[in-house]
């Protein structure tokens, strides 16, 4: 086993497009790991209280690592490690023991400010609980304040060993710490109860540091006393983090937003839209993001030589890709929102009620997926700009707007009117308690649209000409591949359901599997009959990558 982990440890990738696959592939197992965490803790505690305990709890302290680390880790410290080890690995070294020594003061003096004040936070953010249930939240949430300060420092030696292409041990980091938490559900949770969950998460974040320890001091670090605020590179790593962290905030005060008003509704409530949330995000994770990614660099390199032209072309073509791949994806999903729901959480104490309301506000996020899929695209485009100012300023606007439209359209489903009997009708949750639910993601999808919309207008400013012909009339074609891909999805999963039932794990699972993969080879097939030229890019990829696994592709970037 030493041996095994020795070698994992000192792996380095060789080239882009491996180093791509072994980030897709764990990615996809982590993932798969989290659903199980999330079906084992719903099949334990139920849609109710102690699920929106947990997730309430988890607010704050996932608040702090994302904008405080992650927005500092992408934008700032690779670019400032990467500028001085072509000088002097050394100096490269002392720069991130200088970081490292500040951000883990920095981060326990905030974590320990946090932990004084929240009783006073949890108040402000599910003031709709009960006291015993704000209790029990700010309980929980004081434990996994040290969950940040752990991820915090894991995270910034992550960042330093994707730059010595250590790709394969940063990106089991995320299993270990899903491993962690489903630790707390099977063994803590029996003993201490729901705490178990939060000293889970604790131990996921410990073993998310603890794995890559040994290949960062392999790496040639050596912690020394460095803890110099004035230090140059250590301020243009704070100046360079703030434009992002200002957006990153955004996106978690959106979801404070919502916790906020979703404990005000009835029990269960944060729990469901949490549960809906978690389960939609892959598509963008798999899908979007990968591309975003993928796509930064050209960007970047086009914009650098003054070359708009070619930067334009790639930026439409992976606008186009994006649509191609998230569109059928999310009406496929929406047509199967009950499989999958029951699927990943259907066990124990999650029973059909609460699985019909979590598959309603996943079947809405499916109708603005598209929009939070291509807000990655857009913000990386400007990025490659060099404007950080548009994407911050849209986020915060989107603050706002959140707020807005939660409000309203909780209002609006909370009464009889023709907008909510219809919408729960198309649903199948007409007559059930606690539709008020469904305003969340509403919110959410339209506040998405929004974003997309300005973005766009904003980035058309920028570079006049976004070939909106091509892109239009590409999204025609993969629209109408994908209502034929809809209609056969539905009748496969009718069929399907009344020749198998549906009454154990495996039958759902193969329904789902069934229905799912024929729908997207009926779009592709319709989408090839429509003449899209994003069906050739995506047969180009997938050879590419059999020769590369066959090591027939001497191409290697």
């Amino acid at each position: 086993m030493f041996k095994i982990f020795s070698k994992i440890s000192n792996h380095q990738a060789k080239g882009i497009t491996f180093a791509a696959s072994i980030i897709s592939v764990f990615s996809l197992v982590s993932f798969l790991l989290g659903i199980l965490r999330d079906r084992l803790i719903t099949g334990a505690f139920g849609a109710g209280n102690d699920l929106d305990i947990y997730y309430a709890a988890f607010r704050i302290p996932d608040f702090v690592a994302m904008v405080l680390m992650t927005g500092a880790i992408s934008v700032a410290i690779i670019p400032i490690f990467t500028h001085n080890l072509v000088k002097s690995k050394e100096k490269a070294l002392d720069y991130i023991s200088n970081f490292l020594n500040l951000a883990l003061a920095g981060l326990v003096v905030i974590c320990g400010i946090l932990f004084i004040f929240t009783p006073q936070l949890m108040h402000f953010i599910v003031p709709g609980f009960s006291k015993e249930k704000l209790d029990a939240t700010i309980y929980l949430t004081r434990i996994m304040f040290l969950s940040p300060i752990l991820l915090g420092i894991s995270n910034i030696i992550s960042a330093v060993l994707r730059v010595f292409q250590k790709f394969l041990i940063t990106s089991l980091a995320p299993i270990v710490y899903n491993l962690g938490s489903i630790i707390g559900v099977l063994f803590f949770v029996p003993k201490v109860g729901l705490v178990g969950l939060a000293w889970g998460i604790v131990l996921g974040a410990a073993l998310h540091l603890a794995i890559q320890i040994p290949a960062f001091l392999k790496s040639g670090f050596a912690l020394k006393k460095f803890f110099n605020w004035q230090e140059p590179d250590f301020l243009l790593t704070i100046k360079l983090t703030i434009p992002r962290a200002i957006g990153l905030a955004a996106s978690q005060i959106n979801l404070l937003v919502i916790t906020i008003i979703g404990s005000t509704l009835l029990a269960g409530s944060v729990g469901i839209f949490s549960l809906a949330n978690d389960l939609a995000q892959p598509i963008i994770g798999l899908v979007a993001i990968p591309f975003a990614v993928a796509v930064f660099p050209a960007l970047a390199l086009a914009y650098s030589k003054g070359d708009r032209k070619d930067l334009v072309e790639k930026f439409s073509s992976v606008f186009r890709q994006v649509l191609f791949m998230i569109i059928p994806l999310s009406a496929i999903s929406f047509i199967l929102r009950a499989h999958l729901v029951r699927i990943a959480f259907g066990t124990g104490k999650f029973d059909w009620t609460a699985t019909k309301l979590t598959a309603a506000c996943f079947g809405v996020f499916m109708f603005g997926i598209f929009a939070q899929g291509l807000i990655y695209l857009l913000a990386q485009s400007f990025y490659s700009l060099r404007n950080t100012k548009i994407p911050t300023l849209v986020s915060i606007i989107s603050i706002a707007s959140t707020a807005v439209f939660s409000f309203f359209f909780i209002r609006v489903m909370s009464s009889a009117n023709f907008f909510s009997s219809s919408l729960l009708n198309f649903l199948k949750i007409d007559g059930m308690q606690n539709t008020a639910i469904i305003g969340l993601p509403l919110a959410i999808s339209l506040d998405a649209i929004m974003q997309v919309c300005l973005l766009i207008y904003f980035f058309k400013r920028m570079v006049h000409d976004l070939r909106a012909k091509e892109i239009f009339s590409s999204a025609i074609r993969v629209l109408a591949a994908t209502f034929f891909a809809t209609i056969f999805t539905y009748f496969i999963r009718q069929f399907l359901g009344g020749y198998l039932g549906g009454a154990t794990f495996w039958v759902m699972f193969l329904q789902t599997a069934v229905a799912a993969g024929l729908g997207f080879i009926v779009f592709l097939l319709m989408a090839l009959l429509f003449g899209s030229a994003e069906v050739k890019h995506l047969k180009d990829f997938v050879l590419s990558q059999v020769g590369f696994v066959n090591g027939k592709n001497k191409n290697v970037l």
